[in-house]
């Protein structure tokens, strides 16, 4: 079941989604990575701890034949 979702940055801005994988509240800084592969090992980087990861490359996960 997809729910909605919320992000709400610093400045009262607002993104309206929808929530994939656990459901709760998150506090933390908003970072993009742009690289077209890899992004098993970002989401599992102990680096990006305390980060809301956003992926930036369209494709994510096994597309095309």
């Amino acid at each position: 079941m997809i729910k909605s979702a919320l992000l709400v940055l610093e400045d009262g801005t607002q993104f309206h989604g929808r929530a994939i994988g656990a459901t709760g509240s998150a506090v933390g800084e908003v970072v993009f990575n742009t690289s077209m592969t890899g992004y098993q090992e970002i989401l599992t980087d102990p680096s990006y701890s305390r980060q809301i990861v956003t992926l930036t490359y369209p494709h994510i996960g096994n597309v095309g034949t």
